[in-house]
């Protein structure tokens, strides 16, 4: 990967459960936060409709999007040139869960958005189950073959650490937190040796949420979050990483994602 001392470089990530009903926020983020990319998921809009005029007005004229109608999603929208690269399969049907990009300096850029895999941990009687557990299976084995400088960022629905998740012992059930469920991400981790930037910044077992349900009357009051969302990064990427946090604060804008945007800021 080649470096500069003055290269510097922040990417965001963000499940925004519905890019055009949240364009607002998405904006006032943008402004706010200014990343230089900005990876989304769940944008649940076709390609062809996708709400890209506010993205170039402030400046992000690199535009990579995988559409579908309804459902699914994931666009990453940059101001430095991202050069198109894959769109991975993980899920086996065709769904719209993974863009990735490759930036000037080499570093591979990977956004996805795992399934959550419905409500009952069990294959047997959850097809979605099984087929979360399959979509981690096919991400194990493209892992285990990267050979470049890599950041993958997204909602991976799991959240590993008895420390993410606001109660381990009522969630040790529940999909999301399941040890199938950690066994499988802590695979995916090692196949690359993939380093988990929120822990390398938060280290455990510190608080660090990255989402809380809508069922929630007050989510600030009950803090019942779960860190959903993630940025691993190549080893050789994560050294260059000079700070990464969650922008909980966005989860009390007007109309919000139930969600909060992650932030890497990197030097190389």
């Amino acid at each position: 990967m080649s470096q500069t001392s003055s290269d510097t470089l922040k990417i965001a990530s963000w499940n925004i459960n519905s890019v055009r009903a949240r364009i607002d926020i998405v904006e006032r983020f943008l402004t706010e936060s200014a990343p230089d990319i900005l990876c989304l998921q769940e944008t649940k809009v076709m390609n062809d409709i996708f709400p890209d005029s506010m993205f170039r007005r402030l400046g992000y004229n690199h535009i990579i999007l995988h559409g579908q109608r309804m459902h699914h999603g994931v666009a990453i929208v940059s101001k430095v040139p991202i050069t198109e690269d894959d769109r991975l399969d993980w899920q086996a049907n065709g769904e719209a869960r993974h863009v990735g990009v490759r930036l000037d300096n080499g570093l591979r850029l990977e956004n996805v958005y795992v399934p959550a895999g419905g409500d009952e941990p069990d294959r047997t009687i959850n097809p979605k189950f099984g087929q979360k557990l399959d979509f981690y299976e096919r991400m194990i084995e493209w892992s285990a073959k990267l050979t470049v400088p890599t950041l993958l960022v997204g909602d991976f629905n799991v959240a590993p650490l008895e420390c993410d998740v606001w109660s381990h012992k009522a969630l040790i059930n529940v999909v999301s937190h399941t040890p199938v469920e950690v066994e499988l991400l802590a695979r995916l981790q090692a196949a690359h040796d993939w380093v988990d930037l929120g822990r390398k910044f938060v280290p455990a077992p510190e608080r660090l949420y990255t989402w809380w349900s809508y069922r929630a009357k007050d989510w600030l009051a009950s803090d019942r979050g779960r860190r959903l969302d993630h940025m691993w990064a190549s080893p050789a990427v994560a050294e260059k990483a000079t700070a990464h946090y969650v922008l909980e604060g966005c989860r009390s804008w007007d109309k919000p994602s139930d969600h909060a945007p992650l932030i890497t800021e990197f030097r190389f």
